[in-house]
Formats: C-alpha cells, sequence, structure tokens
C-alpha cells in the first residue's frame, strides 16, 4: 500500500484529534468520498459514520457498486489519485488518519490495521516467492532482520493452515484456497487490532469458504482482533459478525445487532436483501430486488431507494431520511419505519417487488 496513494486523496477540512470511546476500535465520522471522472464528480459514499466495536466482527454489507470498498480504502487510506474526501473524520487510538502526517498513517497501515483483499491472485505478485512477500510486508513495518521475518512468515503460514515448507513457492503453485491463507497470514504478521476483510473468499467455492472462516474465528480467539467483513453477502454476514452496517448507494441505511437486523429489519431494502437468502424451511425461490442502484453522477433530493422501493412516498422522493434510532441498538434510514412491521409480511411475497 503506496505512501503516494494516500497523499493523493485531497481533503478539504482537517479536524483534529478526539476521544474515543475504549470499546470502539475504529470510528469513522461523516465520511464523505466523491471521484473525479470524465463524467463530472461522482459522489461514492456520503455523510458515512460507522464504529467498529473492540474484539469483535462487524460485518458492511450491499450489492455491487454500493462504495463498501471505496469505505474500506478510505479507512485505510490507499483511495485511488482521483478521490477527493470533502468531510469526515477516521479515527484510531485517538488520531484523525486522514489528518495525520502521511508517515504517520503508513504506519498505522499492517502494523494496527491491516486488509485482506477481495482477490488473492491479484494480490499476491506473480513473479516474487510468497515468503518473500510476506517478509517483505513485515519489514517495511518493523524492524527485524531478514532471517526473523522469515521465521515467523513460516510460523503464521502454519497458523493459517499453509504447509510452512512451501514458503519458497510462487503464487501459481498455490491452490486459490491456499493462496487466500497466505493473504490472510500476511494480514496478521504483525498482530493488528482490526483487520479489513474486502469480499475475502467471493472466489472460492463455499467449502473452502467455510473453512477459511472458522480458522479466522480460531484465530480471532487467539489473537484477539477485530474484523469489519465487507460483503455482498448477508448469509457470510449473518454467521460471522455480531453487528451489521446496510449501506445502499453510498450510505448506511440500517445498523444494529446482526440478530435484530436479520430477524426484524426496518428498511425496506434490507428487507429485500433478507428476501434474496436461499431458505431451507420454505420451498420458495429467492426474491430479487428489481433494478440498479442509482447513478452516482446524478445528484438525488430524496431517499435513493425510492425508485426500487415498493413502500415509496411523497417524501421519500424530496426528504432525504435520517439514519435514527428504531429499537435499543437499531438504527434505520426510512420515512416509513413506524408502518414497516406492518410490511414486513408483504415484503415476503413476489408480487411486491415485481417492476
Amino acid at each position: 500500500m503506496s505512501k503516494s496513494s494516500t497523499r493523493a486523496s485531497k481533503r478539504t477540512d482537517r479536524p483534529g484529534t478526539v476521544e474515543m470511546d475504549p470499546s470502539v476500535v475504529l470510528s469513522v465520522r461523516d465520511l464523505s468520498v466523491n471521484f473525479v471522472t470524465k463524467r463530472g464528480i461522482e459522489t461514492a459514499l456520503q455523510n458515512v459514520s460507522l464504529d467498529v466495536p473492540r474484539g469483535a466482527n462487524l460485518g458492511l454489507v450491499g450489492e455491487s457498486g454500493c462504495g463498501k470498498s471505496t469505505f474500506l480504502k478510505a479507512a485505510i487510506g490507499v483511495l485511488a489519485p482521483n478521490a477527493i474526501v470533502p468531510s469526515g473524520r477516521v479515527i484510531h487510538a485517538g488520531v484523525d488518519l486522514l489528518a495525520a502526517d502521511p508517515e504517520e498513517a503508513r504506519q498505522v497501515r499492517w502494523r494496527d490495521i491491516s486488509m485482506i483483499t477481495q482477490s488473492a491472485l491479484n494480490a499476491l505478485d506473480p513473479v516474487h516467492r510468497v515468503g518473500d512477500q510476506i517478509v517483505e510486508a513485515v519489514r517495511a513495518h518493523s524492524k527485524v532482520s531478514r532471517k526473523a521475518a522469515r521465521e515467523q512468515a513460516k510460523e503464521m503460514l502454519s497458523i493459517v493452515g499453509v504447509d510452512p515448507n512451501r514458503i519458497d513457492e510462487f503464487p501459481h503453485q498455490f491452490s486459490g484456497g491456499m493462496r487466500q491463507r497466505a493473504i490472510i497470514a500476511m494480514a496478521l504478521m504483525l498482530r493488528p487490532e482490526l483487520v479489513l476483510a474486502d469480499e475475502p473468499t467471493t472466489s472460492l467455492d463455499v467449502i473452502v469458504q467455510d473453512q477459511i472462516f472458522r480458522r479466522v474465528r480460531e484465530l480471532q480467539d487467539e489473537l484477539g482482533f477485530s474484523m469489519l467483513l465487507v460483503t455482498h453477502d448477508l448469509g457470510l454476514v449473518i454467521e460471522n459478525c455480531a453487528r451489521i452496517a446496510v449501506m445502499y448507494s453510498g450510505q448506511i441505511v440500517e445498523e444494529g445487532q446482526t440478530s435484530d437486523v436479520v430477524s426484524a429489519p426496518f428498511h425496506p431494502y434490507t428487507l429485500g436483501l433478507k428476501n434474496s437468502l436461499p431458505r431451507l424451511d420454505r420451498d420458495i425461490e429467492p426474491i430479487s430486488i428489481h433494478g440498479g442502484p442509482p447513478d452516482p453522477a446524478v445528484q438525488h433530493h430524496g431517499c435513493r431507494f425510492v425508485y426500487r422501493c415498493p413502500f415509496a412516498v411523497d417524501a421519500c422522493h424530496t426528504v432525504v431520511p435520517e439514519l435514527r434510532p428504531v429499537a435499543s441498538g437499531h438504527k434505520a434510514a426510512c420515512h416509513r419505519v413506524e408502518d414497516v412491521p406492518g410490511l414486513r409480511e408483504k415484503a415476503a411475497q413476489y408480487e411486491t417487488w415485481s417492476p
């Protein structure tokens, strides 16, 4: 992760440091990210606030293109050069990483906050041995000899389930599951407090996916790190995360304990996501949400889900709904939260979501 990527992300305000709740490992406040493109300014994130609890997992779920990966890249400071951050804070250990000195922010990456990338095949350099890449990542952030770093790499490969004797092999000699385990080993080498996982098993079959997440949970018990899991798979969040945040078109539309949000959603988009889950206890096909997210280059005045929502009212077209409490520890951004309990049965029917 390059220092140049961090410096290239322009920012128009520089808020200072703040005190943090000790139960939170990462606090993001009012984060907005735009991209300068040939089509003009495109909004990727708008006023996103989210806390990652210490020692627990938070799942950030939403469909492709909703801003999940942009959120992770902004949090760790590796946005593309055409990114602009007009507002927001990303606070770790009382330090706003967006306002921090670039070198200070670089030291936080991998040492305190590491990342498991979406595609292990692309994340590993094909012309360098797997072990050498892990060693270089360690030595870039800690003062250890190459020999000591190599021994640490072998130990961590063993911990994640890769034969340490294969440390000198190239990525193409590893299976997809082994490459993903190698990326996990690299992310955990410096014993970070927080691991950002961006669709970490999306290209793997469900058996290997289950094996990897089972091992990650075991490692969490051993090492005590928190995880922010970004995925489009609601089922994966249900299995692995205590809390969930649902993102749609660059905004958080619902957040709470996973069990509460899944059992009693308050946002129509979350209701739609729940409908898309296969059910073994019901002989019905999953229900899809018709249409797609709104154009990020177009300014929106109301709820961004309005044109796909079967329960939209006039206010949804003109007023942006606030993310507000709907139950203890549970928030949703919908003008009709009071009506949702009576709409859940209707939301489970095919006809409701027909174009």
